[in-house]
């Protein structure tokens, strides 16, 4: 049914092209029409065309063609008046033929539309090789001749291409079988009528045009006539096939039986045992058959692994085993490859597949004989460990499945590397259907990723009661999304130097019904997980632009005020990002500069390339760019000069920690110094104490946020952060007038 709605849907599109471009040419030709050569022949041919010309055809026997006198007519007015008159001429055709084959508007107008385009490309070849106007009386007969052919040979194919296009779209076969089966042999009636204009138009120079049209009813009558003839001779011959053929199918019923009872008779063992042997030899290609859509059905298309049907047969064999014997024990590893999409995105899904198929050899080199590797779909594996001795047993092959995965692959014209996620369910009685078996792994591997990725993680009953509480929280987070129950909490940034404020980073809080205040850490990975994060972290930029926007305008000690946002994972790989955010700041009418976005040093590192492209372009918007937990990702120092980046954020764990190991102190002073040496801002987040501070500012670090300044705080508690952030620049200048005027 989709099938077919779509080829109706491209047939009314293709038709309706047509239709538009019919129309066009219709009215260039009615601007451009020579009213002023325009006579009394031109409207008997119109006349005529319209009246009867579609109407009267002889048919071509054995060619499946008819000979028309409209194709005379059109090409008699091109001749005569030139393409624009045989253009309204050939409409007028059109319609009148398509309204006597058909009652829908679209075919009626296609159809006119069609022999307008026909009509306009053989004028303008016409008019390209023979001169505008066309002089068809002064030329000599070879090139009356060619001219002839040419228009008969143009229009014949420019119309039956279009109506072949349009046959082919709603029968979905190609266009040049629709065309030869239809249209190959109906040139007949296009040279036909070329030379029967040409013959007109010959004749008129010693008989006048009205002379040569007045014979049109006689021949009219002589049409009718050899139509009824034909139309007896072919009854007649109909009758007469009929009875030939009834005569030839009682010969050969006579024929067959006689042969059957001559073959009844003369059967002999030889031929029983050729058909014997057919019978043996179809028995076994059907057997042959019978095994390959059963693989099919059973096994991955493109690994040849088992697929989840066949992995699940067999761990229900399993847990039939384990109920019959308490000492019986098997295990499932569910497994998936940690960053497979960058893989199969970076190089292309033939290089993903082949990455797959390799995946799966390396599997099947971990495991023995009787146990089972299966893949699920994607870049998902399970494996099916079977009679264990040992619950260790499976931790082994566990280990030995990451050291498998870790090692580059070779592929085509690539090496990759990948890690896998392992999730383990121990299985025994304990267990009742298999589907719960391999739930488990699932979401022992998901703690796994959560874990930090190419690691494994043994279920527990804790992980479903997790799974089942992260289930809810999911829901209960798309329900927060349409009810606002998500909102900004702002935290200040301030100079560590004067003690001023800077601006804030907005921190977003689940105001939940029954739980109270949620903090990020709880819903986030959860957003960033089922891709919820892409319109959270845009609502939150812009209430945050909004807001920055709104305190600037109350006092001119806001106008500085810089507002930083994060921005996730998910959000640096949508493709239409830069444009959202020129829409918040123009929305908001904030000045650019006065928006930071946060991005974590590991998710600019996954995807460095995408990353760079993305990060200049929100450069050139004039936003600022930081990057937040500096030092705890990647060893990235050398990719520093590759993004556009104004801010390091040195991450808490090293702030605070600072008065109690001396490492950590040297990590943040070669920050501070790595990013004065490129022109970088620094800001320390976390710090909760004077010693802290005081650090800080022996290291020159520029700006502090934390508990030590402020906990994040709703928009009626920032304002009066904000009020009395004032009233300590104000005190600030006071003092220094006071000092200057007493030097």
């Amino acid at each position: 049914m989709a099938e077919s709605t779509g080829k109706q849907r491209l047939t009314k599109r293709y038709m309706w092209l047509v239709v538009t471009a019919g129309a066009v040419i219709f009215g260039h030709a009615c601007y451009n029409l020579p009213f002023q050569q325009l006579d009394f022949r031109f409207l008997s041919l119109f006349s005529l065309t319209v009246a009867i010309s579609s109407g009267i055809g002889i048919r071509v026997p054995r060619v499946n063609t008819t000979i028309t006198v409209a194709d005379s007519f059109v090409f008699l007015t091109l001749l005569l008046y030139g393409p624009e008159a045989a253009i309204i001429v050939a409409a007028a055709d059109g319609l009148s033929s398509g309204l006597r084959i058909s009652k829908r508007w679209i075919t009626v107008f296609f159809n006119a539309a069609a022999t307008s385009l026909a009509v306009f490309i053989t004028g303008a070849i016409a008019r390209i090789l023979f001169g505008s106007p066309i002089d068809f009386l002064n030329q000599p007969h070879s090139s009356v001749l060619i001219l002839l052919c040419i228009v008969a040979l143009v229009q014949y194919l420019s119309h039956t291409w279009l109506v072949a296009i349009c046959l082919a779209c709603k029968s979905d076969r190609p266009v040049w079988h629709t065309w030869t089966k239809h249209y190959l042999w109906s040139s007949l009636t296009y040279f036909v009528g070329a030379f029967v204009a040409g013959g007109i138009i010959q004749l008129q120079t010693t008989f006048s045009f009205y002379a040569v049209l007045a014979p049109l009813p006689i021949i009219s009558i002589i049409y009718f006539t050899y139509e009824k003839y034909l139309e007896d001779i072919r009854a007649t011959a109909a009758q007469a096939e009929r009875a030939e053929r009834e005569r030839a199918e009682a010969e050969h019923a006579r024929a067959e039986a006689e042969q059957l009872r001559a073959e009844q008779a003369e059967l002999h063992v030889e031929e029983l045992n050729r058909y014997v042997e057919k019978l043996e030899r179809t028995s076994r290609e059907l057997q042959e058959s019978r095994e390959h859509f059963r693989h099919a059905a059973f096994h991955d298309a493109l690994t040849g692994l088992p697929n989840r049907t066949l992995f699940t047969d067999h761990l229900r064999v399993a847990l039939g085993r384990a109920r019959q014997n308490d000492q019986y024990l098997f295990c499932v590893l569910f497994l998936d490859l940690d960053r497979f999409k960058n893989i199969n995105d970076s190089l292309g899904h033939p290089c993903g597949d082949e990455l797959l198929i390799l995946v799966a050899r390396r599997l099947e080199g971990c495991i023995r004989q009787t146990d089972m590797v299966a893949r699920f779909g994607g870049d998902e594996f399970a494996i099916l460990l079977d009679g264990l001795q040992e619950p260790s047993d499976a931790i082994g092959v566990a280990n030995k499945v990451l050291k498998a995965i870790s090692a580059p692959f070779k592929l085509h014209n690539h090496e990759a590397v990948t890690t896998a996620s392992i999730g383990v369910a121990l299985g025994a009685n304990n267990y009742s259907e298999a589907e719960d078996v391999i739930r488990d792994a699932d979401t022992a591997m998901y703690r796994a990723k959560e874990q930090g990725k190419a690691c494994y993680e043994i279920f527990n009953t804790a992980m479903h009661t997790r799974a089942v509480t992260l289930l809810r929280l999911e829901s209960d987070f798309r329900r927060a999304l349409e009810n606002r129950e998500l909102c900004v909490y702002y935290q200040p940034i301030v100079s560590i130097a004067s003690g001023e404020l800077h601006g804030f980073e907005a921190l977003v809080r689940w105001r939940h019904p029954e739980r109270g205040i949620i903090l990020p850490s709880d819903f986030i990975p959860l957003a960033e997980e089922t891709g919820l994060i892409v319109p959270l972290g845009l609502s939150v930029l812009r209430e945050a632009c909004n807001q920055l926007r709104n305190w600037q305008q109350r006092s001119v000690f806001n106008r500085y005020l810089i507002m930083s946002v994060n921005l996730s994972g998910k959000q640096l790989m949508q493709s239409d990002l830069t444009e959202k955010i020129e829409e918040v700041l123009r929305e908001s009418q904030l000045d650019p500069w006065r928006l930071k976005l946060e991005i974590t040093e590991t998710v600019v590192m996954e995807n460095s390339e995408l990353a760079a492209i993305t990060l200049a372009k929100l450069r050139e918007l004039g936003v600022r760019l930081s990057i937040d937990d500096f030092g705890t990702g990647y060893s990235s120092l050398s990719y520093l000069n590759r993004f556009p980046v104004d801010t390091l954020k040195i991450d808490r764990s090293f702030v605070t920690t600072l008065s109690d190991a001396h490492e950590n102190l040297q990590i943040v002073k070669t920050i501070v110094t790595l990013a004065g040496n490129l022109g970088m801002e620094v800001i320390a987040e976390g710090v909760e104490t004077e010693d802290q501070l005081n650090q800080l500012k022996a290291l020159k670090c520029q700006y502090a946020q934390g508990y030590l300044f402020s906990e994040p705080l709703e928009v009626a508690e920032a304002e009066m952060f904000i009020q009395r952030a004032a009233q300590v620049i104000n005190a600030n200048a006071s003092a220094l007038m006071s000092a200057e005027f007493a030097m």
